[in-house]
């Protein structure tokens, strides 16, 4: 999968696919949350059924200080995205794709995916200053990565934070946000910034913060509750989401029930004052044995119920 995002015309094919099957309004770069670290020079590599795995795991100050930076555009992607550009239509627009510098940092140290991020924590704890230098090492590279795809022509960005959900909003404010905030606000008034996290219902508030205009709300959270909790601390947002992927699998019925029913969510909370628009998406990554009529025919609810984009089905 990791060699597909350096091939333009593979990352390219990969990316439209969706967009040509299913008729969305908007593409998302097909990509994966490591691959900074792979370009930069990580030893890092997707092993079926677990994920990505780290050749040597980082978890001291040395480990920190041989860690590669990114210090140059990586020109397979820049390559891919005029590809892609070249074929979207006007009305379609292309959304950029980034690992958050936690989820990096979380991977780095655990050495690859983890169920309680264990040793992530116990370093953030027992090693602050080391956990603060790691995040301070991986902000850069993630700027770099997302800096080639403006200057190859995306449309928006989406910040994504895999496992940001694991952590009390506590430790999120200290140990996560300061680094979350430096990347948005490092391409404020350039192109629209979207900002995810999975399993973030009770930490929507501090994310709002990192200063995106758009904020991505899982399926667990009413998107009228999500807005409450986003605009009391940092104003309204666009709300981005947040089909339950299951319900792909639940027929037709199901699906424009639920779809009918987000889309009053969140025209309540515009009307409240809470939100300032909403794109549909799921709330999360299309499951791997979803049949793809039935994302078609989701598609074409949400178009046939009113107003909000839809975008892509993303990527990890």
């Amino acid at each position: 999968m990791l060699d597909a995002c350096f091939q333009p015309e593979m990352l390219a094919e990969i990316t439209m696919q969706p967009v040509r099957r299913h008729d969305v309004d908007a593409a998302i770069l097909f990509s994966d949350i490591v691959i900074p670290l792979k370009a930069a020079g990580v030893d890092v590599e997707i092993v079926p059924g677990r994920g990505p795995v780290m050749a040597q795991p980082v978890r001291t100050p040395q480990d920190v200080h041989d860690l590669p930076v990114l210090d140059d555009d990586i020109s397979e992607v820049s390559e891919g995205i005029e590809i892609i550009l070249d074929e979207l239509t006007d009305s379609q627009a292309l959304i950029g794709f980034i690992g958050a510098p936690f989820t990096l940092a979380s991977y780095l140290v655990e050495g690859g995916p983890s169920k309680n991020h264990e040793r992530t924590k116990s370093l953030m704890h027992s090693d602050p200053n080391t956990w603060h230098l790691l995040m301070e090492k991986i902000t850069p590279t993630v700027t770099r990565f997302l800096q080639t795809q403006i200057t190859a022509g995306i449309d928006a960005m989406q910040l994504f934070d895999s496992w940001a959900g694991y952590l009390t909003e506590r430790d999120y404010r200290e140990f996560v946000l300061p680094y979350s905030q430096r990347i948005l606000e490092s391409v404020r008034g350039e192109i629209p910034r979207i900002h995810f996290g999975v399993g973030t219902g009770e930490l929507l508030g501090a994310m709002s913060q990192a200063g995106s205009e758009v904020m991505g709300v899982d399926w667990r959270v009413p998107l009228d509750s999500a807005a409450e909790r986003i605009c009391q601390v940092a104003g309204p947002r666009v709300l981005q989401g947040n089909l339950d992927p299951a319900i792909l699998f639940s027929g037709e019925q199901a699906m424009a029930r639920e779809i009918t029913r987000i889309k009053g969510e969140a025209a309540a909370a515009v009307s409240a004052g809470n939100a300032t628009g909403h794109i549909f998406n799921l709330g999360h990554g299309v499951l791997p044995n979803t049949v793809p009529e039935d994302i078609t025919k989701a598609v074409e609810l949400i178009h046939e119920t009113g107003t909000g984009a839809v975008a892509a089905p993303g990527t990890r």
